[in-house]
């Protein structure tokens, strides 16, 4: 059997406005359809022996990742919640620890959740190849042939061959992102393929090797792994055990450092979709003018660009290999040859106290989604989406006051010792420190406009008494 572990903790700053820390990179629809993290579920449809998906998410996205897994007909998947990130090593063995208590001769499939692979089948061939190799007690990674002398990549240096197992190899040697010129000695070589942070080994195989190489972050795993606690459909890793663990990536954990390192050379269409000008790489529906157009945008004399509008019309007028991406609250524009830098973007926000870079003017929620659409003195206003059957918390506010009208749909509204129902067109006063919950007991959306007043109008005023998310 194999066991796919899909890791879903990166925040993805350098696709920065679109990805923010609420809502990274692997939860948007960026390359299809569908979410990456579904993509990357979707892709392992059809391989023989696959079980349902392990994900190790972050514990501010469960609900999004639940919601995304339900919505392509995963049933009970396994939801691990980091509360704090730790990298890939220690996320690695707590999974492995977790199929260690129930399923001993499988293997691990570690996949990135934002990764693209366009050629399906040619995936399928190589994780079945490696999955041979893992039976042999080898601890396999994929590289990618590379097509290009990138310098954004990690390379691995291929060995001597495997006996037994044609197209796999010994790990010669892992080399850190070199410059262009050694890129290019890399790419004529042949013997070097671009790093893709994809794993298939034994459980018990990367146990034994983490714990003889890196026994610190074993033990501090484990204790997260023992100590965990079960939250509805949630596995809650302890947060204590996983703050005194070292931040170690599978490579430098293990994969540099064991002898039983092996890799597997594929050629399936792999992008880590790592910036706005890998995007504008990989995507498809290229125009004439070699542009990739998202959303209202208008171009004139504009050639082998990405545009992407959001919430308004974008136009663009006699520009060249430009990154123009649009949302509600900002706007990016970059040369793709600099799209690299956004992440610096990203920590300049941070470092200036913003918070565009911590979410979008929506803000999605177990229940539903809010989206800020004016602010000012001592006011602020709403746009509120409650699905089906949802309902908030039953809380109070101390420092303000919400009045709420109802734009379409049922609303069902709990005021002190009152319980109301408002229809399209009413409203209600919720004063402060009254006790109040909004519930939707319909079978379609409920959409409400929410006017907050007072002193204080931060989220962190909350008091919650019942909460059937329990949030804290």
């Amino acid at each position: 059997m194999i066991h796919p572990v899909i890791l879903s903790g990166g925040s993805g700053t350098r696709l920065w406005p679109l990805s923010r820390a609420a809502l990274p990179k692997q939860l948007l629809p960026l390359v299809s359809e569908h979410s990456m993290l579904q993509d990357t579920v979707l892709r392992l449809e059809g391989m023989p022996g696959v079980e349902t998906p392990m994900v190790v998410c972050n514990n501010e996205h469960r609900f999004l990742v639940a919601e995304q897994l339900q919505e392509i007909g995963v049933e009970r998947p396994a939801l691990l919640l980091e509360p704090v990130g730790r990298n890939t090593a220690p996320a690695v063995a707590i999974a492995a620890l977790a199929l260690a208590e129930h399923e001993t001769d499988g293997a691990m499939l570690v996949l990135p959740a934002d990764h693209l692979i366009t050629d399906v089948p040619a995936f399928h061939a190589a994780v079945l190849r490696a999955a041979e190799a893992a039976e042999q007690g080898y601890l396999v990674t994929f590289g990618i042939r590379p097509d290009a002398p990138e310098t954004g990549y990690g390379y691995i240096r291929r060995g001597d061959a495997l006996a037994g197992l044609d197209g796999a190899y010994k790990v010669g040697a892992f080399v850190e992102k070199p410059d262009r010129a050694t890129a290019e000695t890399y790419l004529q070589s042949g013997d070097y393929f671009w790093n893709s942070g994809m794993f298939v080994f034994k459980a018990a195989r990367y146990l034994e090797e983490l714990g003889r190489l890196r026994p610190d972050i074993l033990a501090a795993a484990r204790a997260a792994w023992i100590s965990r606690k079960i939250d509805l459909d949630f596995c809650r890793l302890d947060a204590g055990a996983l703050e005194t663990c070292p931040s170690e990536s599978v490579d430098y954990a293990v994969m540099e450092k064991t002898a039983a390192a092996v890799v597997i050379p594929v050629d399936i269409g792999w992008s880590d979709v790592g910036s706005w000008s890998s995007l504008w790489q990989t995507a498809e529906g290229r125009d004439d003018n070699g542009n990739i157009v998202r959303g209202d945008v208008l171009l004139e004399a504009v050639g082998n660009s990405y545009v992407r509008a959001e919430s308004r019309m974008v136009a663009a007028i006699g520009v060249e290999d430009m990154i123009i991406v649009e949302t509600a609250d900002a706007v990016m524009v970059a040369p793709k040859s600099h799209a690299q830098q956004v992440k610096k973007i990203v920590e300049r926000l941070q470092d200036g106290a913003r918070g565009e870079h911590l979410c979008h003017t929506r803000v999605f929620r177990p229940w539903g989604w809010y989206e800020q659409r004016d602010i000012g003195e001592r006011f602020q206003v709403k746009r509120i989406m409650l699905k089906p059957g949802a309902k908030i918390s039953l809380q109070s506010h101390q420092h303000r006051s919400e009045h709420w009208v109802v734009v379409s749909g049922t609303a069902r509204v709990t005021r002190g010792e009152d319980v109301i129902t408002l229809h399209e067109n009413q409203s209600t006063y919720i004063p402060a420190g009254m006790v109040h919950r909004l519930e939707n007991a319909t079978a379609e959306s409920l959409h409400i406009v929410e006017i907050q007043s007072g002193s204080y109008l931060g989220e962190d005023d909350i008091v919650r008494l019942e909460d059937v998310y329990k949030r804290d």
